[in-house]
This record gives C-alpha cells, structure tokens and sequence, in this order.
C-alpha cells in the first residue's frame, strides 16, 4: 500500500474539482482504502481529493514580470519601442520559420484562451479571505430572483489584466501539460458547474450514541412496539399500569407469517407492473443516476380494489385485529431477516456503492443505519420499495381493520365520528405521500441513509404497527366527541396539511426547475454547490415548514382519542423528538455541503422548526 504524501493539519494547495485552479487548503484527514485526501477550503468547504490533485505550497512560486514569456502584454509592449527593427525581422539575426511563428501565435493564443476561462472561474470560486461570499456562489446582495444556472458571458480581458493574473496564478502544470477541451469561444464562455464527486470514505462521525446507542436501539425500539400494542389491548392503559407479558409462543402463527409474507409479495409484483413513468433521482458518489418507476398510487389503487373483492366475498377484516400482535411479531422477524440479507451483501458491495452514513467499519453500527446506499435485485430497489409501498399502504389497510372491528365489537351500523376522523385525516396523508411519491427520492432516507435495520424496521414494523395506534385505542376505547369539536380538529388537520403540502411543492419545485416563471417571486441565497437556499415563502417562515406542518397534523390525529389517557399522544410526542433530530442531522449536513451560504441562510431565517420558539 503506497504510504500517504501529505500530514493531517497540512497547509497545502488543492485543485478546484473541474477546474485547473488551486487554492489553499488544510488537510484534515485521509482514507486508505480510497486513497482520498479530506481537505477543507477557508470557508469552511470540506471536499474528498486524490494526491495528484494536491501540491505542496513550495511548488506554486510567482512569475517574475521581467520574464518575457511570462505575459503577452509584455511582448507587444516591447515589440512597439524596438521602432528601428520591423516587426517581421528575428532577433539578434535569428530567422524564425514560419512553422515557428505558428505555434507561437497558437501558444499564445492558448495561454490567453486559459486566462479568460481562468477569469471567469476565479470571479466564481477564488476562496481569499476578502472574497469569501463569491467563493459560496453569493453575489454583492445575498438574494436573487434569476436562476441558479450559471452561465457567464465574458469578452478578452486586456493585456494588463491578463498579465496580472498569470503574475499570480500557474494557470497550467509545470510537468503534465495535458489537453484541455477546449470551451472557449469568440464571444462567451460557458462554465458549467460539474457535481462534485465524493467517494464514500469511512465514516467517522457516528450518530443515534454510536455502537452502544444502536446496538440499544436494537432492542428497545420492537420491546417498545409490543409494549405500546399491549397497553392499548387494557381496560386501564395507564403508563403505571404495566400489562403482563403474553407467552412467547402466542406470539407467533405461521399462518399469520404466510399472510405477511403474500402481502409483500403482491405489493412488490404492483410496484414491477410497467405502469407510471420513469424518473432519474440524485446523482450517486460516481456521478451515476438509478432509475425508479414511480407508480404508488397505482398500486394503492389496486389494493383497494383487491381490499373491496376480498369485502365482497365476505372475507372478515377482523382476523387483522384478532391476530394484530402476531402480525406485528411477523413483520419483526422479516424485517431482521431482510436488514441481516441486507448486511451480508453489502460486504461485497463497491466502495462508491456504500451509504455515507453507514460505513464505519463497526458492524452493529452499519447493521443499524444500513452498510449499502441502494440495494438492488436487477431492477428492484429494496429501500426504495419499503419507504412507501408495504408499510405506508398497508398502515390504512389496519386503519380500515380497526374500523371494522369497532363496528363489530360495539354493534354499530357506521363508525364512530373519532374513527371516521382518524381513518380520513391518515388516509388523506398516505395518498399525498403516494400521489408525490417522486418528491421522496430528495429525502435523507434515499440520499444518505443506507438501508438497513433501521429503515428496514421503521418502514415495517414501525409505520404500520405504531401510526395505526389511535384506531387500535379507538377500538377498545371508544371516545364519543360532538360535532364542533370534530370540526375544530378537522380545521386544525387541515392547516397543518396546507403547511405541509404547499411548503413541500415550492421546494420541489424549485429543485426542478429553478427558472419556472411561476417561482420568480421566490428569492435565494445561491450556493457553491449550484443550488439555491430558498428564503421566502415557507421556507423563510422557518427551515423546516414541512417538519411544522406534520407535527400539527399528528395533533389533529390524536385529538379526538379524548384526554382519557396519553397513550394516544404517543404518536405526537414521538414525531416531535424525531423531527427535532431530524432537523439537528439535516443542519450538521448542510453546514458541511454549503458553508457559510447555509450560515447566511441561518441568520436570515433564525427559527428552526416553531417559529418564535424553536
């Protein structure tokens, strides 16, 4: 293994991705799998570099301006006070060919090519101490109205100018001269910004307390499952009453597990059916793109009609809620299979393939947050598929149970007006989820997380098993409300919904297409990554109006169980805790990937989540 170039703490210079810039960088650490160097720019900027991207500070030395070869201005200069010589005739009685006299008017055509382009990079990116706002893709004002695509129209600088800035900078390497294409043209050069490629490198800063806090977690969160499950099922489910724990072999029908199992399997054969478009998510580390069929809402469809068939032929929805606790112990038991089917096949996965998140060579760690960013049988993406598909949907068919078994259990002919609430106000949020089912591929859970237990349990386990838990209560619990109050919980539902929906849809959006001239009254603060931190709308109400939609809505859902007992507010009380560190992972990230734009971006929407308070 070749031994490592360059100290940690190591004042050195590091080319720009996609440029031939260098800028004073500190090396902060280095991986020796991938062979990167994690460097950090002043502003705060931390990028992953390979050695030949990095040159000691002793390398770069500034051109002396009596060289004459040094600047084009200086030869024309010179050239106009030597009047008794033409213009024609070499030097000192030299006679240049004319071969000669074409490659240097083509190398200096070359190197005054490189300095415009040069120019107009530097006008972006140059990172000195008085030049940090342009270093972040901000401009003298810190918003703007016009699009986040920067294209820079620029004519040849004059020789002055020019001469300065090769004074200053190499704009070309000294030992591997190589061939650039060429994108300048007679009137504009174009600068795209390329994505930065980063390689997965270990992962060093561990989240949820590390190997003890995940390796609890492990444990805690199913005990929590069934203990929630079975405080419902009392007559007093107070927190002081603990109920008594069931046989551990009650717990478990194979016939329950089959069920389980064919209400995967049908909603994976829904989601391969080619119906729905296509779409492309984020670029991965290598630059590549996966392709996801977006077709959830066919699918619910589908299952509600497969649902309603089942209701026609009199197929008792109660044996759900007869048999809820060993449905839950089935989808435990798949859920550790898959996460450990899951684990072992990302040992031989590729490093690029590897969740940032997820790769810190500790195995209770990995197993927890997921070791692989996007498992794949052929076409099948596994974590994409459980974030919306088996557990989302099958949270309302419980909710659809329970509403069934209220009926049945109480003799009704309808439902109770808390049930009817319950199962509207969740249906209502599992069809948005679905109908902008594409809006998930931006998500944390895609992007970072990989998938393993945790996400393999929550999508599971947790979602339908714990969201379903105020139909569950309602059913040994009823709660009688009055019409007024059930319209002050819906009108509270719906503000919440309205906060969510419209803050969701003007951030995706935006991300879409930035020049859309519907969103040209939205104001941002662009960033050195090309994207913009959007600062009216909601999202300069606070940073996460989404976050504050969904917890007005968890209120709403728990509202009519009554104030009997907390346990229906478990649910509310548990989304805030998870929002809350949510928000804290989503802050640490964008502080590392936009610097100090994020750090504008801060000051200028100060409330995090509850405006005035959070």
């Amino acid at each position: 293994m070749p031994s490592r170039k360059f100290a940690d703490g190591e004042v050195v210079m590091g080319r720009w991705p996609g440029s031939v810039l260098y800028y004073e960088v500190q090396v902060t650490s280095y991986d020796d799998v991938a062979h990167l160097y994690t460097v950090k720019y002043k502003d705060g900027t931390e990028l992953a570099l390979k050695e030949s991207d990095i040159r000691s500070q002793s390398s770069f030395k500034h051109r002396k301006s009596q060289s004459s070869s040094s600047s084009p201005s200086r030869r024309s200069s010179s050239r106009s006070r030597s009047r008794s010589r033409s213009p024609g005739r070499p030097a000192k009685g030299r006679r240049r060919s004319a071969s000669q006299s074409r490659e240097q008017k083509d190398d200096k055509k070359k190197i005054v090519q490189e300095t415009s382009l040069a120019l107009a990079v530097l006008v972006l990116f140059k990172p000195s101490e008085n030049n940090t706002k342009r270093y972040n893709g901000e401009p003298e004002s810190t918003e703007k109205n016009d699009t986040s695509c920067i294209i820079l129209e620029q004519k040849l600088k004059p020789d002055l100018e020019i001469k300065r800035v090769l004074e200053q900078y190499s704009l070309r390497s000294r030992k591997d001269d190589k061939k650039t294409e060429e994108i300048f043209s007679e009137k504009k050069t174009f600068v795209a910004l390329k994505p930065i490629e980063k390689v997965p490198s270990k992962t060093k800063e561990l989240e949820f307390g590390g190997r003890i806090g995940t390796f609890m977690m492990i444990l805690l969160l199913p005990a929590t499952v069934f203990y929630l499950l079975l405080m419902c099922k009392q007559d007093d489910p107070s927190l002081l009453n603990f109920p008594p724990l069931p046989a551990l072999e009650s717990l478990w029908e194979w016939r329950v597990f089959g069920v389980f199992l064919l209400w995967f399997s049908l909603q994976a054969v829904f989601s391969l059916l080619p119906i729905g478009k296509v779409v492309e998510g984020l670029p991965l580390s290598n630059g590549r793109k996966l392709q996801y069929r977006i077709n959830g809402f066919y699918a619910f469809i589908l299952t509600a009609a497969a649902i309603g068939a089942l209701l026609y032929f009199q197929f008792e929805l109660y044996y759900l809620y007869d048999h809820f606790m060993q449905f839950a112990a089935s989808a435990l038991a798949f859920s550790l299979a898959l996460s450990i089917y899951l684990y072992v096949r990302s040992l031989k996965a590729p490093e690029e393939e590897l969740a940032p998140g997820g790769n810190s060579g500790y195995f209770i760690y990995d197993f927890f947050t997921g070791h692989e960013l996007n498992p794949r049988i052929g076409s099948f993406d596994l974590k994409y598929f459980c974030e919306l598909r088996p557990g989302l949907i099958g949270w309302v068919v419980i909710n659809l149970a329970m509403l069934l078994a209220e009926m049945k259990i109480h003799n009704l002919s309808v439902p109770s007006l808390s049930m009817i609430l319950v199962n509207s106000f969740q249906l209502l949020y599992v069809v948005d989820a679905l109908w902008f089912e594409e809006a998930v591929l931006t998500t944390m859970d895609i992007t970072h997380d990989g998938f393993g237990f945790m996400l393999a349990f929550g999508d599971l386990v947790w979602v339908p098993f714990v969201y379903s838990l105020q139909a569950f209560y309602l059913v040994g619990h009823p709660t009688t409300i009055t019409w007024p109050v059930a319209a002050a919980i819906t009108v509270l539902n719906c503000i919440g919904y309205y906060i969510f929906r419209s803050a969701n849809s003007q951030k995706n959006n935006f991300r879409r297409n930035p020049a859309d001239p519907k969103l040209a009254n939205l104001k941002f603060i662009p960033t050195a990554t090309g994207k913009g931190l959007l600062v009216t709308g909601w999202w300069g109400f606070v940073r996460h109006p989404n976050y504050l939609g969904d917890i007005i809505m968890a209120l709403a859902w728990s509202l009519p169980c009554g104030f009997n007992h907390i346990l229906p507010y478990f649910y509310v009380i548990y989304f805030i805790c998870l929002l809350v560190h949510r928000e804290a992972r989503d802050e640490h990230h964008c502080k590392q990937k936009y610097g100090l734009a994020w750090e504008r971006y801060c000051q200028r929407v100060p409330y995090r989540i509850f405006p005035y308070i959070y």
